[in-house]
């Protein structure tokens, strides 16, 4: 599983946060015993909530934005050919503990404190004038509500953990989520609040619970939507290296000569036959032609993030993104609007 490591870096211009990260076998973590997402009920508590088919975020939001006709980039070719022409594409979610959880939380999900013990200054303490996040407390003791899969999100790995306020409409994203038994309190690296009715972006230079300051549950390959008909909003991709920074991200981290940077969209070629699929997968690959691709943290090349489900079919899956290379994709314009 992909770890985070990170360098801080003082000179004349201050201090600068880096990042990298590890890759992951194609196989993914070792699974960890536990039960499949499953509703919770006492608190309104809802594993892979489709809420009610509602967009997140504005229909102008980057995340949601058409890039079909987007111009490719001078240095598309390049950036293509740094990745390796040849490298395939990986669906990086699956039944658990593949992919990333989120949780949908009715506002009355009492708040809880979290000590930020990376990146506590580029850190929400929560939303609107409230602090705390809304973690349910099965997340203390019960598997699958935080990346990996372990009960209180364990000691390694990414242990993302994305929470919806389905009454206030917010976003709530923890990097590095762990619920600390003795000292009875959540900790994590880094935490973001999203409003998500509002485009507003991180301050620049900001990181969030992912490495490009963006959120993350927009960007995941989701079930419900897959089966329902068209997704009509990008996905998150992880690439080996990074070098900078462009729109929509606030933060780098990397400085590799020749890789793409944070926020660089890709694009499936409109000549690429996407037929034979099943509907669903056709549905997800029709999306990588019409919002594309967003670069969102280091990782494994041409790894595309998605929600962890026990619907999801790993037999379908897997040869079905095998069948799509790196050059079958263009960059589009950096930094393009």
């Amino acid at each position: 599983m992909r770890t985070r490591i990170y360098a801080i870096v003082v000179g004349i211009l201050g201090v600068v946060a880096l990042g990298c990260g590890g890759a992951r076998n194609e196989t993914g973590p070792t699974p960890v015993t536990g039960s499949d997402p499953s509703p919770g009920s006492s608190s309104g508590v809802q594993l892979t909530d489709d809420f009610g088919g509602r967009q997140l975020f504005p229909s102008d939001n980057w995340w949601n934005q058409d890039i079909s006709s987007a111009p490719i980039d001078p240095q598309s070719d390049a950036y293509i050919n740094f990745i390796g022409r040849t490298r395939t594409g990986h669906p990086d979610f699956g039944p658990p503990p593949y992919g990333i959880p989120y949780v949908g939380v009715s506002g009355s999900e009492p708040r809880s404190a979290v000590t930020f013990v990376d990146y506590g200054s580029e850190s929400d303490p929560g939303f609107k004038g409230e602090v705390g996040y809304p973690i349910p407390s099965q997340a203390q003791t019960q598997p699958n509500y935080i990346e990996g899969g372990a009960p209180g999100g364990g000691s390694s790995g990414d242990r993302h953990m994305l929470i919806v306020d389905r009454d206030k409409w917010a976003l709530y994203e923890l990097f590095g989520a762990r619920w600390n038994a003795g000292a009875r309190r959540w900790e994590a690296g880094s935490g973001a609040v999203f409003d998500l009715s509002s485009n507003a972006r991180r301050p620049e230079g900001w990181t969030s619970a992912d490495a490009a300051g963006l959120a993350i549950l927009p960007g995941l390959v989701r079930y419900d939507e897959a089966q329902r008909g068209p997704v009509r909003h990008a996905y998150r991709l992880t690439v080996r290296a990074t070098n900078g920074y462009v729109w929509p991200a606030s933060h780098r981290a990397g400085s590799t000569t020749g890789a793409l940077p944070m926020g660089a969209r890709l694009r499936l070629k409109a000549s690429k036959s996407i037929s034979g699929y099943p509907q669903y997968i056709q549905n997800i690959f029709r999306a990588m032609q019409t919002y594309g691709l967003i670069v969102a943290d280091n990782g494994s090349d041409m790894y595309i993030t998605g929600a962890m489900d026990s619907r999801w079919n790993s037999d379908e899956l897997n040869p079905a993104f095998r069948n799509l290379s790196a050059a079958d994709f263009d960059v589009i314009q950096l930094g393009w609007r």
